[in-house]
């Protein structure tokens, strides 16, 4: 059964056992709004790795938690890997050694992640416990995210060094994969030559 579906059955069943009195009312309607419910989740878990805003410039942002401030533009003429993670977030958790693995292997890639944390002792605790290499900011608010369109996380987006959205990667990612390093090499070079 999809992820959506699960998802749907789940929180109708839960719905219905805490309103009973509702879905008594409701009988001849309950598969009409089961269906439309379950068609909008499916459709907003369809992020697309395609959005419109691709070829055009990256929403400029300036992102501070206390310890760590990231200004955009002041990455301009770097290749910018924006990640946006959670460190309650499974996939984000096993996508992480390869973002860590990435910013060794391609010191010309900078590798941005800004993170849903709330709590900033679990936040630190856990950036240096897993020995993170790279730039990454709280953002609780996920003013930053929201910025970009994203929903729900791990959500990761390229930024060529002139500032130009390049591509849109969905879902947690190998990126240290043959393809993955080699696109990165392809933009890193792009404005350069």
């Amino acid at each position: 059964m999809p992820y959506w579906k699960q998802q749907c059955s789940g929180f109708l069943g839960k719905w219905a056992a805490t309103n009973r009195s509702a879905v008594k009312g409701w009988r001849g309607m309950r598969s009409v709004l089961a269906l439309a419910l379950c068609g909008l989740l499916a459709t907003a878990c369809d992020r697309g790795s395609h959005p419109t805003r691709i070829g055009s410039s990256a929403p400029q942002f300036t992102v501070s938690d206390g310890t760590q401030t990231v200004d955009l533009a002041n990455l301009r003429g770097h290749v910018v890997v924006l990640n946006f993670w959670a460190t309650w977030c499974i996939p984000c958790i096993e996508e992480l050694p390869s973002l860590v693995e990435l910013q060794r292997r391609m010191p010309q890639v900078t590798v941005v992640a800004i993170s849903a944390d709330e709590d900033a002792d679990a936040y630190r605790r856990f950036l240096v416990d897993n020995h993170v290499n790279f730039v990454t900011v709280r953002d609780p608010s996920t003013r930053i995210q929201k910025l970009y369109g994203t929903i729900k996380i791990p959500e990761s987006y390229v930024i060529d060094q002139r500032g130009v959205l390049r591509r849109k990667f969905v879902s947690a990612q190998d990126w240290t994969s043959p393809e993955i390093l080699d696109y990165l090499g392809k933009v890193s070079r792009l404005n350069t030559d």
